[in-house]
């Protein structure tokens, strides 16, 4: 079905070659601990799908959804209504997000016609060091090994994030932010099927030796079931400290102390976070990494996410082929190629940008026609990196980290036409395992490179004091003519690109509604693997990509993609693989 009001109404003929910065980076996907995230609880079924004409909110819970509905309605910005939206996440959703993780959003100032990223990422501790993670044999200690406890919790940057967003760009006093969240908190909500499977499943990954985590998800023993009222009476505490004295609490106060009390007596992987890596925290303005694409310019966010950059240059490379006006496999085996290529760039030059210096040119549209050009007719080519302009990274090992999905993704437009996409994570489900303060505490810090030294040469996303670890959260707005007509984006660890790549060629090359967009069956690639979601049309493609000479793996794979479609309405998708909602007036 094709959608005749957005007709992204592609101008083939137009030649874009706008570029706004360049750089990337990389994480493999993952088949990654997918009992602690069930992705398939209830099965693919209908899209959740509204249209509106004055504002939207599209969020992973119903009740978080309504939260930013109420918000906006009563004029609240969509700045406003994210606050609102994150903080009932953190009750209603805690495994994938929360005040005790970080974040990365796109603003739109519908007024001023600009477009602001910011940086709300973790940073380790300033007296880490690169062997942070080797054990005593010297080698890199494993991925789940390094998971539980409080050495892998890096200083959360969501409540300063949330703080940033509403002064710079909200409207309503934050007391009336955090009024749901509160009383949600206080009398109780439903636990959620999700919530209810994600808890069972974790029980098998540790989450119940943590005795505050395991007095809140497994009382009496038992874990959390489906409809049982849940109250959080610590976490309505730190609702109100952030309704009245804003993120200070959390990063000058006892807020913070309580959680480095918590990192640094953990009864595993004890911490080692001071007082002066929270007075030290700070939200980063990033200049947005832009990309064209078929007419249109694709924005996000720049290092220490490598999703803006991955997914232009899949895009970019793509761009030279014909993918045809609905789903093919000779589409999807381009696009395979592409995203292996891509994924090899990033995980050689990518990492925070303020420790790293990094390519210019991985954007650059002669060094993608190149690159495209290794997009074979007929058999899989070698994935290996490029050697964009500018081959500092050149001096660097290769990394094959993974990052787990334990994230969301929200999408907000207010009344007087301004737009957010933010993704917020803890990182894995149910993160470290740690509690403080009534909420989950992130593992950011196994997203950096274990391994600080790969081939005798150093990894770009090693751990450093005051790091930002390597992310693959692509939060996205999409432009035309200098106005936004898409913003989506997704959790999924480190699929997320491939998720949100796959959906903007949906929308754009096949024309698909966002319900559409959202429902089509997943394909994300990297290395000689190529991932295909279970019980969709892209399951089919198994043979085809195996004739083609890489390894298939069909997988339940965890994605929770976000789309709304701006033009002479709202029309918004929420995916069906999870619990979210749509909703808007």
């Amino acid at each position: 079905r094709r959608n005749p009001d957005f007709a992204l109404r592609r101008n083939p003929g137009a030649d874009v070659i706008r570029i706004l910065a360049a750089l990337t980076f990389f994480a493999f996907p993952v088949a990654a601990q997918e009992a602690v995230q069930p992705e398939r609880t209830f099965g693919l079924g209908a899209v959740k799908t509204a249209t509106a004409s004055d504002y939207m909110v599209i969020a992973a819970n119903p009740l978080a959804a309504e939260a930013g509905r109420a918000v906006l309605a009563e004029g609240g910005t969509a700045a406003d209504a994210a606050v609102a939206v994150q903080l009932v996440l953190t009750l209603v959703e805690p495994q994938s997000s929360g005040l005790g993780g970080g974040a990365f959003a796109l603003w739109w100032d519908a007024d001023a016609k600009e477009l602001t990223t910011y940086d709300g990422r973790e940073t380790a501790p300033l007296a880490a060091t690169p062997d942070y993670w080797l054990g005593e044999d010297g080698g890199p200690i494993g991925w789940f090994d390094a998971v539980p406890g409080g050495k892998s919790v890096g200083v959360p940057g969501t409540p300063a994030l949330l703080e940033t967003l509403h002064k710079a760009h909200g409207a309503l006093p934050r007391p009336r932010l955090a009024e749901d969240a509160i009383r949600l908190a206080e009398e109780g909500f439903a636990v959620s099927p999700r919530l209810a499977a994600s808890v069972a499943a974790a029980s098998e990954y540790g989450l119940a030796a943590f005795p505050n985590a395991a007095a809140y998800f497994f009382p009496n023993g038992a874990p959390l079931a489906e409809g049982e009222t849940l109250k959080n009476p610590a976490l309505a505490e730190t609702f109100r400290r952030f309704a009245e004295k804003g993120a200070s609490p959390f990063y000058n106060g006892d807020l913070a102390m309580e959680v480095i009390a918590a990192t640094r007596t953990s009864p595993v992987n004890p911490g080692m976070l001071t007082y002066q890596d929270f007075a030290a925290y700070e939200v980063k303005e990033r200049p947005p990494v832009c990309h064209p694409y078929r007419g249109f310019e694709i924005c996000g966010m720049g290092p220490p996410s490598s999703g803006a950059l991955t997914v232009g240059q899949i895009l970019m490379m793509l761009e030279a082929h014909d993918l045809g006006d609905r789903p093919n496999a000779e589409a999807w085996r381009r696009y395979a190629e592409a995203s292996r290529l891509a994924f090899a760039d990033r995980g050689l030059y990518m990492a925070d940008r303020d420790f790293v210096a990094m390519p210019d040119g991985l954007l650059n549209p002669a060094y993608m026609a190149d690159r495209a050009a290794l997009i074979l007719p007929h058999a899989a080519g070698e994935a290996k990196p490029g050697e964009p302009p500018w081959k500092e990274g050149a001096l660097r090992g290769p990394d094959a980290q993974e990052e787990r999905p334990g994230t969301t993704h929200i999408v907000i437009r207010d009344k007087a036409g301004n737009l957010l996409s933010m993704t917020s994570t803890i990182e894995t489900g149910f993160g470290s395992r740690l509690m403080a303060n009534g909420y989950l505490l992130n593992n950011e810090l196994t997203d950096f490179s274990r391994a600080p030294e790969a081939e005798g040469k150093p990894v770009a996303n090693r751990v450093e004091g005051g790091k930002r670890p390597r992310s693959s959260m692509a939060p996205t707005i999409v432009f035309r003519d200098g106005e936004p007509v898409i913003a989506l984006g997704s959790p999924g660890g480190s699929r997320i690109i491939g998720y949100v790549a796959k959906t903007l060629i949906a929308l754009i090359d096949w024309n698909m509604t966002p319900a559409e967009a959202v429902a089509l069956g997943h394909v994300t690639a990297a290395g000689g693997r190529v991932d295909l979601e279970e019980d969709t049309d892209a399951a089919l493609l198994a043979g085809n990509i195996e004739a083609f000479g890489l390894e298939a793996r069909v997988r339940n794979m965890n994605s929770g993609l976000a789309v709304m479609m701006i033009g002479d309405e709202l029309t918004g998708a929420a995916d069906p693989r999870r619990e979210g909602m749509v909703l808007g007036e």
